[in-house]
């Protein structure tokens, strides 16, 4: 009798065979099919794989890899500058933007390697560790490479089903707002003024209401069908974005009284938002992977990624030039009371709810298959639903837990997004390329941003948590006082 594949193998496995996106920090549209993967790609294993049928232009390669970083992070700048000042908070972002996009160069260079060492078509991010480990000189780490893949696929779990809280936060958030505000909101948009809030539930129930909604929202298993919800997150977020830009172009006050350098005790906050928004890695090597020409994409990727630094630069230092010390965990919380904004809430908030199951999407190919794999065959898609029910349950308990937009952001992007997008790659190419020879400098290099990746780890997860227990002070909200208790 054939003995079944390892949990992680099983998973593994069935994640190449679904042709897996690897969506972290993506909302990328799953254009195709999971049928369509691998055995497009040519047997020889050689690496170049020009002129497939569904291989992407340069420029649909473009605007995935834009449209992929732009979410609920993108959202949370303005009060990330606050957190840095209004010089330090732009530099901040200029240099980190630098950092993750040469730590994505450096994944690719990895991969890279490892395709023409191995005669391999394509290797995924857990691969490319797992790999680098076998490379190192060390015998301990070459006898535990198993585990890159692992810590890995942890951290991939971790961030997205952190996207998955910060989205239960923010739909309560902004719904609350839109529907306390019903009775006040008017057609004029000149004048930001308090309104006198109808009062409703407590955001935390806002999110029990959408709970159920999500749940059957992520029993949509096909990628394919999924695609579709992405289309309409991408058509409703793009139109909130530029309605969101008008607005906050417009009769911005003196920003004299604004500090240049915020104290140092709330920096820690500003690098979990930031390398919330700029965490994504995880989509570099399937994007590249897709192209028609693959040789070009670095040049994609530095070109995409400088759009999408200026686009984060522009939108924290703007908004909180607008709103000031006010500014909140989302700038969309910030918007006057009119029906033209309010939709900006709502279309906002259509986007994300939909993007959720975009996000689940990662955590549940790599969990599902460990539990359905020890169940029989008839009790299959019961045990999948149920894993997806209590994966959902989860994100929203913790979400009820950390009601602080603000402070989830934060805590998500110190915890695991800065160890996918600053410590690993880095310490991966140090493994990978040093018994071939490294220069000093480059040692040093990649020594100095994994060392800073993880003291913002720690530093930015401590002060989260102890903003958590012991708040500083209590939130500033214009239009929605109540938003959080």
């Amino acid at each position: 009798m054939e003995v079944p594949p390892a949990p992680a193998t099983m998973s593994t496995q069935r994640l190449r065979n679904e042709d897996y996106h690897d969506y972290s920090s993506t909302d990328v549209s799953p254009e195709e099919s999971p049928s369509e993967g691998l055995n497009n790609f040519s047997s020889q294993g050689s690496y170049q794989r020009f002129g497939e049928n569904n291989s992407t232009t340069w420029f649909q390669t473009l605007i995935h890899l834009l449209k992929g970083n732009i979410g609920t992070g993108l959202l949370g700048l303005p009060l990330a500058v606050k957190n840095a000042g209004i010089l330090m908070g732009p530099l901040s972002l200029l240099v980190i933007g630098l950092v993750a996009v040469h730590c994505m160069g450096i994944l690719v260079k990895c991969a890279h390697h490892f395709c023409r060492r191995l005669n391999k078509p394509f290797v995924d991010y857990g691969d490319t560790v797992m790999y680098g480990l076998e490379s190192s000189p060390s015998s301990w780490l070459r006898n535990h490479a198993h585990w890159g893949r692992h810590i890995v696929d942890f951290f991939l779990i971790v961030t997205q089903l952190g996207f998955c809280c910060v989205y239960f936060v923010f739909l309560a958030d902004n719904f609350k707002q839109v529907i306390e505000a019903a009775n006040g909101t008017t057609n004029n948009c000149h004048n930001n003024e308090t309104v006198i809030l109808t009062p409703t539930m407590d955001s935390r129930l806002y999110m029990l209401s959408f709970l159920p909604f999500l749940v059957l929202l992520v029993f949509v298993r096909n990628l394919r069908a999924l695609s579709i919800f992405s289309l309409l997150a991408n058509i409703t977020m793009l139109v909130s974005l530029v309605m969101l830009y008008q607005f906050i172009v417009q009769n911005i006050p003196d920003p004299s009284r604004l500090p240049l350098v915020a104290p140092w005790k709330t920096y820690p906050l500003f690098f979990g938002t930031a390398i919330f928004a700029f965490e994504g890695i995880g989509m570099v090597l399937p994007l590249e992977n897709k192209m028609k020409d693959p040789q070009k994409f670095p040049i994609i990727l530095y070109v995409g990624m400088a759009i999408i630094t200026a686009l984060y630069i522009s939108l924290g230092c703007l908004g909180y030039l607008q709103f000031g010390a006010n500014i909140q965990g989302s700038i969309t919380l910030n918007l006057p009371n009119c029906w033209l904004y309010q939709s900006v809430k709502l279309l906002y908030s259509i986007g994300i709810f939909f993007t959720y199951a975009l996000q689940f999407y990662v955590p549940a190919e790599i969990i599902i298959p460990f539990f359905v794999s020890r169940v029989p065959e008839h009790w299959e898609l019961v045990v999948d639903l149920f894993v997806r029910t209590v994966l959902v349950c989860v994100t929203c308990i913790l979400a009820i837990l950390i009601p602080r937009l603000d402070l989830v952001i934060s805590l998500v992007g110190s915890v695991s997004s800065s160890a996918l997008a600053l410590i690993i790659p880095p310490l991966l190419e140090i493994t990978t390329y040093y018994s071939e020879g490294m220069s000093p400098l480059t040692i040093a290099k990649d020594a100095l941003i994994s060392i800073l990746g993880f003291v913002g780890f720690v530093v930015g997860t401590y002060e989260a948590l102890y903003e958590l227990i012991q708040p500083s002070s209590a939130p500033i909200f214009i239009n929605s006082p109540g938003a959080f208790v």
